[in-house]
């Protein structure tokens, strides 16, 4: 049998499978479930930075919802069956019955005081916590700079207020992405998980009305982060963790032969269930058995784009070896 341990953020991991942030990780039962079927750690479910700042003034300032009375009922409603408080009993519970790493989760947007509750979660006893930055670009007079900008504020409160490793979690809409992802990785932040995944709107043509396309990832999404793990892995200051689009042993392997650390899953628990962790794991020790190699650590990294000086010159190569005779 082949090592699967390895190490994320500092944290040690007894398989590279990273359960991610979602629905699945929000009881005590289903963390168990997880543990038992061997996970390596646990994102839980994220809390919504609205949430904490309602929590935290007693109410959310309707104005910060004009034209959006809807929004402001949501939220409202949201927090009161989803607590705060329930959120800290969680990690506590979670810590006295699993041994794996329990890493906390917050969605946010903006800078505040939210950030202050990053050192509840810490007292809770979260070994780690992921900032999942949910930025999209859609402002036409905000610049992309000032977009940057809120990334590192954030990310430099928090690390202000907390001593346990911190991810960011992110999208690739950013005008200069290893620019970008490269300084964040500068700040102290010990992970990043690339990528974030948006709201995807469709068109129902019948209700005549924006409805939402798809929320699971698709094994096809893979190759996105899988492009920019292989491309960052050997230049940022902190691990990575892939996600989106892995389903099966071979997606797993192949983020970490890229670079990553840690893969997180999430769409494959909800569509298989959550004895897919077990599948997976062996999918992976039988590849390293078959391959020859002893452990997970051997393959970290094993076809990155480290040896390439140039690896949009050698992207743009590719795309004309393989594309250039088709027609």
């Amino acid at each position: 049998m082949a090592d699967l341990t390895t190490s994320y953020m500092g944290l040690k991991l007894r398989s590279p499978l990273v359960a991610g942030s979602s629905g699945l990780t929000n009881s005590l039962k289903n963390i168990e479930e997880l543990e038992q079927k061997g996970i390596g750690a646990i994102v839980l479910k994220s809390l919504f930075e609205e949430q904490i700042r309602h929590e935290a003034h007693s109410l959310i300032h309707q104005q910060e919802f004009s034209g959006y009375p809807e929004a402001y009922d949501y939220v409202k409603n949201y927090t009161e069956i989803n607590a705060v408080d329930k959120y800290l009993n969680l990690i506590r519970e979670a810590k006295n019955k699993v041994s794996v790493p329990i890493i906390a989760s917050i969605n946010c947007v903006s800078m505040g005081s939210w950030t202050n509750f990053a050192s509840q979660l810490q007292d809770a006893g979260a070994d780690a916590l992921e900032l999942n930055i949910f930025i999209l670009p859609s402002d036409p007079f905000r610049s992309g700079e000032e977009n940057e900008k809120l990334y590192f504020e954030i990310v430099k409160d928090v690390l202000n207020k907390v001593n346990i490793p911190v991810a960011v979690k992110l999208s690739w809409y950013f005008s200069g992405l290893a620019k970008t992802l490269t300084q964040l990785s500068w700040t102290g932040i010990k992970g990043m998980v690339l990528f974030n995944r948006f709201y995807s709107p469709d068109i129902d043509l019948e209700d005549l009305e924006v409805a939402p396309a798809f929320v699971f990832s698709d094994p096809a999404e893979l190759h996105m982060p899988l492009r920019w793990i292989a491309m960052l892995s050997d230049k940022l200051h902190c691990d990575i963790a892939g996600s989106t689009g892995v389903y099966n042993g071979e997606g797993a392997l192949k983020m970490l032969l890229a670079g990553a650390k840690a893969v997180q899953i999430a769409s494959a628990l909800y569509k298989y269930g959550i004895n897919r962790v077990e599948s997976l794991n062996q999918e992976i020790n039988d590849w390293l058995d078959q391959k020859g190699f002893k452990s997970v650590n051997d393959i970290i990294g094993k076809l990155s784009y480290h040896k390439a000086e140039n690896p949009a010159a050698y992207e743009r190569m590719q795309f004309m070896r393989y594309y250039s005779g088709i027609e």
